[in-house]
């Protein structure tokens, strides 16, 4: 690990004027950042220690009904908080399954939303990566490449999002506040992530210096909470990164669908919310040919992007059985193996 220097500012003021500096990274728990630092793919020049920060681990209900999450809230904290998990069940049963017990007991709500891809050839530092080594090329394309993108892809980068967290937030409109050299501002989390293009080395659309500060459920995310699950399939369930993975909430008026929140992780650089398959199920009864209708719209612009046709298939089927299981209903607790197929617990609606 190359030589860094280390800062510790006392204000978040102080965080964004270090972190400005080139060559900066902010840490928090480095659940990733450490990692990274160890195998050489990431070098920091300095290490802007935000964890003394104030304000920034609490979890605040809003008076519109609303929810705003401190960046240094632990992951585990939010999913265990029962107030939270009770209102946003989807949330929490992507965070808990989610990496180990004691990296959630560690790790950030805003390092989770910055965490980088887990594509090898990211990892690799002897091979083509144009996300870690612009203009070196892309060894994902022609390799490894059965668990890489089929949405929202380019030549130049095929990795994916590796967050279980964020795909829910994207279906719930989750807003992210971020502190910067020119101020306070806010952008909706469906924008904080980047599709590759031609700069697969920009993750985020965050200069230089912005530190996210807090992620804020607007109150209508929670009127979703008695139809709402999240459904992973991964090659391990003890601990492995979604293969893809799906988060469905869904409201209901006089039997038929009112409202209908969606998104996906694992097929794209960024979570996928897709809008056009929550139009198509409004107004429709909650049945199989209307899961299927969606599920079609949501990967009708798919394409592998190598040996990994048989995502496609699998993102459609994932997003079918989330919808079946919200329409059945969020379950009184948390299944034990959260968002996992094999769960055995059947869902008990909360408002019957």
């Amino acid at each position: 690990m190359k030589s860094f220097d280390y800062v510790r500012p006392a204000t978040i003021a102080d965080a964004v004027a270090a972190a400005s500096q080139p060559g900066s990274a902010f840490l928090a728990a480095g659940t990733n950042l450490l990692d990274l630092m160890k195998t050489g793919v990431s070098r920091p020049d300095r290490l802007v220690d935000v964890t003394r920060l104030p304000d920034l681990g609490r979890i605040d209900r809003l008076p519109d009904g609303g929810v705003r999450i401190g960046a240094l809230v632990r992951n585990a904290d939010l999913a265990h908080d029962p107030v939270f998990a009770r209102t946003y069940p989807a949330v929490a049963e992507a965070l808990l399954s989610g990496a180990s017990g004691q990296l959630r007991n560690a790790a950030t709500v805003g390092g989770n939303l910055m965490q980088r891809t887990r594509c090898a050839y990211f990892f690799d530092v002897t091979g083509a990566c144009n996300k870690r080594a612009p203009g070196s090329g892309c060894g994902a394309h022609g390799g490894e490449n059965r668990l890489h993108a089929i949405l929202g892809w380019s030549e130049a980068c095929i990795a994916t999002h590796p967050s279980d967290f964020c795909v829910p937030l994207a279906a719930l409109g989750a807003v992210v506040e971020i502190e910067g050299k020119a101020g306070a501002r806010e952008i909706l989390l469906t924008d904080l992530h980047r599709l590759p293009d031609d700069a697969p080395e920009r993750d985020t659309a965050l200069e230089p210096g912005d530190l996210i500060v807090a992620v804020r459920l607007p109150a209508d995310a929670a009127l979703f909470a008695s139809h709402a699950r999240y459904l992973k399939v991964r090659e391990r369930t003890s601990y492995a990164f979604a293969v893809v993975s799906a988060a469905a909430a869904l409201r209901f008026k006089d039997g038929v669908i009112e409202a209908a929140r969606l998104a996906l992780g694992g097929v794209a650089a960024k979570p996928w919310r897709p809008s056009e398959a929550e139009a198509i199920l409004v107004g429709a009864a909650p049945d199989e040919a209307a899961f299927q209708r969606a599920a079609q719209a949501a990967l009708a612009e798919a394409k592998p992007s190598g040996d990994n046709e048989f995502k496609i298939e699998l993102a459609r089927r994932t997003l079918v059985r989330a919808l079946a299981e919200a329409a059945a209903g969020t379950p009184d607790r948390v299944p034990a193996l959260p968002g996992s197929p094999f769960s055995t617990q059947p869902g008990a609606r909360r408002d019957a």
